[in-house]
């Protein structure tokens, strides 16, 4: 009884706009320094799923500075996973029956094409629907009550031409909120860039970067929760 008591009464820990209660998937992290902020406050990780696009193999070559980060993961209890594709994770065979509190995707970035700058149409498309993809998959992945969706990005041009909101609303989400992101809130958090190009090294945030939170509207609530319903029935 004594045992039981202690559990119930575990403190519940917060950074910003998470806790140690929320089952929490991040996705496409660099070097994996903001899972590691958040698993650091928490004191565990056994909430989280942390995910990166790279084997690990590559992931040491682009972010050297991921080794040290995956090494307290680990000691903390996360689950880390590589060659996660964020179009295609809610099909993952270790993702797809998990349900998530929060999904969180930190300045998402289709890579560097050369002779391309963010102001051209065509990356800007690629950074598009790489959005698009993320939020047609992450869907899914939600707690029916309460579940969210965070995207961390500049909004000053030209990355407000990807029209986060638009994006999102094609998913079936709407902006439940938009938050100041302010790179000191979190400690030891360290944001890479994306591409071949000085992969490891941090870029700008400039001054208006915000986490944007998503929530389904309740139509589409009610629409994936009976498709799980005729799944399990199914299986």
């Amino acid at each position: 009884m004594r045992e039981m008591s202690r559990k119930k009464k575990k403190k519940v820990r917060w950074i910003e706009h998470y806790n140690s209660a929320q089952k929490i998937l991040l996705v496409g992290e660099g070097d994996f320094s903001f899972s590691a902020c958040l698993a650091r406050a928490f004191g565990s990780g056994r909430n989280m799923v942390a995910t990166s696009l790279h084997s690990k193999r590559l992931l040491a070559e682009k972010h050297w500075s991921s080794e040290e980060h995956l090494v307290e993961l680990e000691s903390l209890g996360c689950l880390v996973l590589h060659k996660v594709n964020v179009h295609k994770m809610s099909y993952h065979h270790t993702l797809k029956r998990k349900e998530f509190d929060v999904v969180v995707f930190n300045f998402p970035h289709a890579g560097h094409v050369s002779g391309y700058t963010e102001k051209d149409e065509d990356l800007i498309e690629m950074h598009k629907d790489l959005l698009r993809g993320f939020f047609k998959s992450a869907r899914g992945m939600l707690v029916e009550e309460g579940g969210e969706v965070h995207v961390t990005h500049r909004d000053d041009y030209p990355y407000n031409k990807w029209e986060l909101e638009v994006l999102g609303a094609e998913s079936g989400f709407c902006l439940k909120e938009k938050v100041r992101f302010e790179k000191r809130d979190y400690p030891g958090y360290h944001n890479k860039r994306g591409g071949d190009i000085n992969c490891n090294k941090t870029f700008p945030l400039g001054f208006e970067s915000f986490t944007f939170k998503f929530s389904l509207r309740m139509e589409n609530v009610l629409e994936i929760s009976c498709n799980r319903i005729r799944s399990m029935t199914l299986n």
